[in-house]
């Protein structure tokens, strides 16, 4: 086994597990409902519903994403961000083949299908290009910045001249925290392009955004104003454990409009009253599990100061392997460290670099990921643990030092030999 919750493994991003998500595991199993729709257990829809206004609360989400008593968005809870990455994509995408048909009926669904364009950043998950494969769409790269993220002039560039070749493009995936280095697209730039191209904007921000429960970090979503769609993943940072992705719509007649289907056998007598929610409409799969306990039991057991000590003391963990490694002349560090990750390498070759990576990962005391970052072949240092303290961090530094050391060695006796 690869020991996700051992203070040593510093890998991919965190997964979370605490006490109260585990019992709210155990209990969705033995209740064992499969809460496709209200009657087939009222309870697992409606803390669903709550539970979502919750956490969208905790993180200042604009009102329109809020199910509330009669508002039109609302949240649900995906097994993962792939999952609602795809599902806004094939919402946008009904979505905007409806209106380009109202515009110009004499264009068939395939004509149109195979002009649409989605985009998302060259530093964005894989999982928006297999989003886009899966939707049978375009998709295309636009170029980050110097600091990896995309700002508005960049998806301008592509827009106009994609538009000018006669395509049509419908779906942006902004990304909050990229997987490579954790850096911010710039949504206040490119939230009024999206409205006014009528281009769905969708918001992933998988990892980053369990940190805006605490108002020093939550700037960061600055913009989501100007979203359809907003995802993350309380099960990476959030003492949840996987899988529990929560999405929000402002319109969730966009999601029940693309995937509505109502067979006799799935019907009940509530569903015509409008005050109830079947979430099946909300997601690919049918059946779902009562994952909204694990939110409530953590909630009300950590409240929201314990998870605002919890993603703070992990970015304070980050910001000393930082200093540390700033400390030595030897390193460098390649992207500002805004949360829980360090991006960081020896100075030097890649091949350098791959060589440390390999060395650090068989000697089995700690674990990391690479990424590339341009041309440049990264180490990923990510605070993942909730049981990891200061010591573990001191622990990897001087042992990642030491393997540098003996390297860096063999390296110069090589080059001697030669």
């Amino acid at each position: 086994v690869t020991h996700w919750h051992s203070p040593y493994f510093f890998a991919y991003f965190p997964a979370a597990s605490s006490f109260p998500a585990l019992l709210a595991d155990m209990l969705s199993g033995g209740i064992g409902c499969v809460g496709f729709s209200w009657a087939a257990s009222p309870a697992c829809t409606e803390l669903e519903t709550v539970m979502l206004d919750w956490l969208g609360k905790m993180i200042n989400l604009p009102e329109e994403f809020l199910a509330g008593k009669d508002g039109q968005g609302g949240g649900v809870i995906q097994g993962s961000a792939s999952e609602a990455t795809l599902i806004s994509l094939l919402a946008a995408r009904t979505k905007s083949i409806r209106r380009v048909q109202s515009e110009k009926p004499e264009l068939t669904e395939a004509d149109i299908m195979g002009r649409l364009v989605a985009y998302a950043s060259d530093q964005a998950h894989s999982s928006v290009e297999r989003a886009a494969l899966i939707g049978g769409v375009k998709i295309k790269n636009v170029p980050s910045d110097d600091t990896f993220s995309v700002c508005g002039s960049a998806l301008k560039k592509v827009l106009d001249e994609d538009k000018a070749s006669g395509l049509i493009p419908f779906f942006f995936c902004a990304t909050l925290g990229t997987t490579p280095c954790c850096s911010f697209d710039k949504l206040l730039e490119l939230g009024p392009i999206c409205n006014k191209e009528n281009i769905w904007m969708h918001i992933d921000a998988a990892y980053a955004g369990s940190a805006f429960i605490c108002p020093e970090f939550r700037h960061l979503l600055n913009g989501v104003e100007f979203a359809d769609s907003f995802n993350f993943n309380p099960h990476k940072w959030l003492l949840v454990n996987f899988d529990c992705s929560t999405m929000w719509v402002k319109k969730r007649s966009d999601l029940t409009g693309a995937f509505k289907l109502e067979p006799l056998y799935l019907q009940h007598h509530h569903q015509e009253s409008g005050l109830v929610t079947d979430y099946r409409h909300w997601q690919i799969p049918l059946g779902r599990r009562f994952r909204s306990l694990k939110l409530w039991f953590v909630l009300r057991m950590y409240g929201v100061t314990g998870l605002q000590e919890h993603i703070r003391k992990h970015v304070r963990l980050s910001h000393q392997f930082e200093h540390l490694v700033l400390r030595d002349e030897r390193f460098e560090i390649c992207a500002e460290v805004f949360l829980g990750l360090v991006c960081f390498r020896l100075k030097g070759s890649n091949e350098l670099n791959k060589a440390l990576l390999k060395n650090i990962n068989e000697a089995k005391k700690i674990h990391l990921v690479p990424c590339h970052l341009r041309e440049k072949f990264v180490l990923r240092f990510a605070i993942c643990s909730r049981t990891v303290e200061s010591t573990h961090i001191k622990f990897a530094w001087q042992h990642i030092s030491q393997l540098a050391t003996d390297l860096l060695k063999t390296w110069e006796q090589n080059y001697h030999q030669q």
